[in-house]
């Protein structure tokens, strides 16, 4: 599957404001970048970097006045999401380094307080992927999904008892159940072709049976069209933008997503 993807961005800066973006997806395993346009207005020099978990970041001073953001890609995606019930749990010992930092704990996904839960809503479940799978579809069950309400970055804690929230917000719940339950889990930011309604999109992935795969519980069912941005513990990893200076809101963003 080939997508346009873009994403725009303003903002009215009252001071010169540094800024650490997070808009430029890699080639993988489930994506081939193709061509790819980045603009920033008005230029100023910027400096790119890879984080700790692998994403593309690129540090700059934004001026005072408006200021805006446009990247742009074609990508060739895959058609399906790779699913495989029975898929077995990896015993701690034998997970491999890189995956061990996405057992524990993090600000928006406090897993030690959902032992308890987890191991309720996944009875009976084959340990593994069939549990990942139930917690999935517990959130789809269970979890309002209010795409409207996404100003406040809530913790898993905090959605459980709201039992609401955004993409993201299904994602924070869904790591921290599976990490109570020893399963690595780490948090996807990216785009999703024919999302409704458009904007940039969160889910998360479990590693069971040696690798990584995808569950969003947002969706009716998992489908081909993802182009992942970046990854993380949680929201605090994979934000699009952090600016450091007076409180900036975009003064208009815009998220476009078409098929080839």
């Amino acid at each position: 599957m080939w997508l346009q993807i873009s994403c725009d961005l303003s903002f009215d800066i009252t001071v010169p404001t540094p800024f650490i973006l997070m808009l430029r997806p890699q080639s993988g395993a489930n994506q081939w970048i193709a061509s790819e346009e980045y603009k920033i207005v008005p230029s100023v020099p910027v400096m790119e970097y890879t984080d700790i978990y692998g994403n593309l970041c690129q540090r700059l001073i934004a001026p005072r006045g408006n200021f805006t953001i446009h990247t742009a890609a074609e990508v060739r995606t895959t058609e399906y999401i790779d699913q495989a019930p029975g898929v077995h749990f990896v015993e701690i010992q034998n997970l491999p380094e890189s995956v061990l930092t996405y057992l524990l704990p993090s600000r928006y996904c406090e897993s030690d307080h959902f032992s308890q839960m987890a191991t309720e809503i996944t009875a009976g479940e084959l340990l593994g992927y069939n549990q990942v799978r139930a917690i999935s579809i517990w959130l789809r069950n269970t979890i309002r999904f209010e795409p409207e309400h996404s100003d406040a970055l809530l913790s898993a804690v905090e959605i459980n008892a709201r039992q609401s929230g955004v993409c993201r917000d299904f994602a924070h719940l869904g790591i921290a159940l599976c990490r109570s339950l020893s399963i690595p889990a780490r948090m996807v930011v990216g785009y999703l072709h024919g999302l409704e309604p458009m904007d940039l999109h969160a889910w998360f992935e479990a590693y069971v049976g040696d690798r990584w795969y995808s569950f969003d519980a947002t969706q009716a069912e998992m489908r081909g069209g993802y182009v992942s941005i970046g990854y993380g513990r949680d929201a605090a990893d994979v934000a699009i933008y952090n600016q450091f200076g007076p409180a900036l809101y975009p003064t208009s963003q815009t998220v476009y997503v078409k098929k080839l």
